[in-house]
């Protein structure tokens, strides 16, 4: 979703007293290149969800932020369940908020390899005219096809070349990149390579 996107369902939410609530469990804790998607927008959500990297440990964990005028519909431990974090979790999330978020440091190097990708990804997408179209941002990005059936091609020659992608959009035409946000740029760099050659023997 673009920016002014954003603003204008805010502004709409705004206008009918309707709370806005951001889904950032997969595109959150920095994947787009900020620790919450919606930050270059200057939205401000009413609720917010979390989840996935959060506990920076593979360990099931969920959180619901929102406003602390909102905190008066729900008793202390009423809002609860099967989706909630244990004491690992609680701990590991804990620690790599301290690690990778107390300074900018983490976020910078996020950035850099965003645009390390993002400039690969275009390089290789320029090689084949008006085949490729770049979608996403930050470590959040993919290649879409015109034909989604090439899409599974590259995918499936990816896999054999020892590289794991997936396929997504409405008709799975987009072969999308989500390296670990601690991914070195050479892993990034050997893994466009091994893309670049996927897509010569799919096409």
């Amino acid at each position: 979703a673009s920016n002014s996107w954003l603003r204008r369902v805010e502004s709409i939410c705004r206008k009918h007293e309707i709370l806005l609530i951001v889904d950032d469990i997969q595109a959150g804790i920095g994947r787009t290149g900020t620790f919450f998607s919606f930050e270059p927008s200057d939205i401000k959500p009413n609720i917010v969800t979390l989840s996935k990297s959060l506990s920076a440990s593979g360990l099931p964990m969920s959180v619901v932020l929102f406003d602390r005028d909102l905190d008066r519909f729900w008793s202390p431990g009423e809002h609860n369940g099967t989706f909630r974090g244990n004491n690992l979790a609680f701990s590991t999330a804990t620690e790599a908020l301290k690690r990778y978020w107390s300074t900018p440091d983490f976020q910078d190097q996020v950035v850099r390899k965003a645009k390390y990708l993002k400039n690969q990804l275009e390089s290789i997408a320029a090689e084949y005219g008006d085949l490729f179209t770049l979608k996403g941002r930050g470590l959040m990005v993919g290649l879409s096809c015109k034909k989604p059936e090439v899409a599974a091609l590259i995918k499936d020659q990816c896999f054999h070349n020892q590289l794991m992608v997936e396929t997504c959009g409405p008709r799975d035409e987009v072969v999308k990149f989500f390296p670990a946000l601690n991914a070195p740029e050479k892993v990034i760099g050997d893994a466009m390579e091994i893309l670049r050659k996927s897509i010569e023997e799919s096409l």
